[in-house]
């Protein structure tokens, strides 16, 4: 019985992520699975361990963030099983993209992580990224370790309009 519990858990998590066209957070995944009440943390981390494990998912870490993405393999899989998701736990994932699409494909776009570069120079990666391209990309090199972690912390909030004033302002006329 509880192998198909795990069963269960690992189809939710491949047609969750089959209904996106955008990688999905560890917490994105775990998030919606605890709000259900489908199952607890652990059985959520497991279900996702094995998934990559067999090579039905891809992993990505960028900064702190794993992401997850359905493949090929996950997709077949997904399309012999998914009539043991019942209708309503697919209406209820459906419905919870719907409503959360835009801040979920929001948080995954938005990629901000720093490294130290070399002794006493760290260098902060800002991406924002639209269908998985980049649509700007920046690395800034800055002194401390803060100021790094500051840089990342305020791009989520800032990057729209830096991405405006970068764009228009390398596309203004000469003449202006």
């Amino acid at each position: 019985m509880e192998s198909d519990a795990f069963t269960l858990y690992k189809l939710i998590i491949l047609f969750l992520l089959d209904k996106v066209d955008f990688p999905l957070t560890n917490s994105q995944i775990s998030n919606f699975i605890l709000e259900k009440g489908y199952t607890n943390y652990f059985n959520v981390q497991q279900s996702i361990s094995e998934l990559i494990e067999a090579e039905f998912i891809n992993m990505e870490t960028i900064g702190h963030n794993s992401y997850y993405k359905i493949n090929n393999e996950g997709r077949e899989t997904l399309s012999f099983f998914d009539n043991m998701i019942s209708s309503v736990i697919q209406e209820e994932i459906i419905e919870y993209l719907k409503e959360n699409q835009y801040s979920l494909r929001n948080e995954t776009s938005i990629l901000a992580e720093y490294f130290e570069a070399k002794k006493g120079e760290y260098m902060a990666r800002l991406r924002v990224l639209e269908k998985e391209e980049p649509i700007i990309d920046l690395s800034i090199s800055v002194p401390t370790k803060e100021e790094a972690s500051k840089l990342c912390n305020n791009w989520r909030t800032e990057s729209q309009k830096i991405y405006a004033f970068v764009v228009s302002t390398l596309l203004k006329e000469d003449d202006e």
